[in-house]
């Protein structure tokens, strides 16, 4: 049973510790005094990242954060999409590159006035969605080139942006555990489909010209090895972690995402 607990102090944009109390024990995840809190303004949400900038004429790697708490344990929605793992800060936080970006999704951590549950549920990956991810990228990274790494729904995004945004200079798309087909998805666990959302499987051709590598877990019960697989079609751009579960076992691929360029 995890207890999420956060020191998050808004008024000073300030993101303090992550504590994870597990079983009695606590971990701590801190953020490196390098990184700076900023929230990104778009045209339609507000987006919370943590952004490490250190020369602004190098490439940059922009993680994606994956839906998050988008459903609690019953299956029904939360109100708060924040999410409760560390996976996708913890690389972000732990990547020396030049600059390095964590970059939330919609209504996580901080809520926009429009923010509804629609938004981390049937219209996670809506054009709106997308548009504002794009946004935040561009205001970012501007016309420098961009490593885009998405975890979960957050491959979604990254790979929607790397077909639909030909403005951002997108150099290779990382996955981990990604949600590529999220229609293929849905028919897999007999769920409803996210009929507000856009589908990068509809792009599947443009996307096969964007360098990209897929991580996948053969313990992963949420997105199953077999659904990369059928994505991808090439064994060359996917990567088996033994072991891995949907939000465990990665910390093996972590130096090669570091060291990805």
């Amino acid at each position: 049973m995890f207890i999420f607990i956060y020191t998050f102090l808004h008024d000073e944009k300030l993101f303090g510790i992550v504590l994870f109390l597990v079983g009695g024990c606590t971990h701590t995840l801190s953020v490196p005094s390098e990184f700076v809190y900023a929230e990104i303004k778009t045209s339609v949400f507000t987006l919370a990242s943590w952004q490490k900038i250190t020369d602004k004429s190098a490439p940059y790697k922009i993680y994606v954060e994956g839906d998050g708490y988008a459903f609690n344990s019953h299956g029904q929605p939360t109100g708060n999409p924040t999410p409760k793992g560390i996976l996708v800060r913890e690389l972000a936080f732990g990547d020396k590159s030049s600059n390095v970006v964590y970059l939330a999704r919609p209504c996580q951590y901080i809520k926009s006035g429009i923010c509804a549950q629609r938004h981390w549920t049937t219209a996670r990956f809506a054009p709106e969605v997308i548009n504002s991810e794009y946004e935040a990228v561009k205001q970012i990274a501007g016309n420098n080139e961009v490593v885009l790494i998405g975890f979960s729904g957050g491959a979604q995004v990254a790979g929607l942006i790397a077909v639909l945004k030909p403005d951002v200079r997108v150099k290779k798309v990382i996955t981990i555990a990604g949600n590529l087909d999220h229609l293929a998805w849905t028919e897999y666990h007999r769920l409803p489909p996210l009929n507000e959302s856009l589908n990068l499987a509809n792009y599947r051709a443009q996307f096969a010209n964007i360098p990209q590598i897929h991580y996948t877990g053969t313990n992963d019960k949420i997105m199953p090895p077999e659904l990369i697989d059928n994505f991808a079609a090439d064994e060359n751009k996917i990567v088996i972690v033994k072991g891995a579960t949907h939000n465990s076992g990665w910390q093996n691929i972590y130096a090669a995402i570091w060291t990805a360029k």
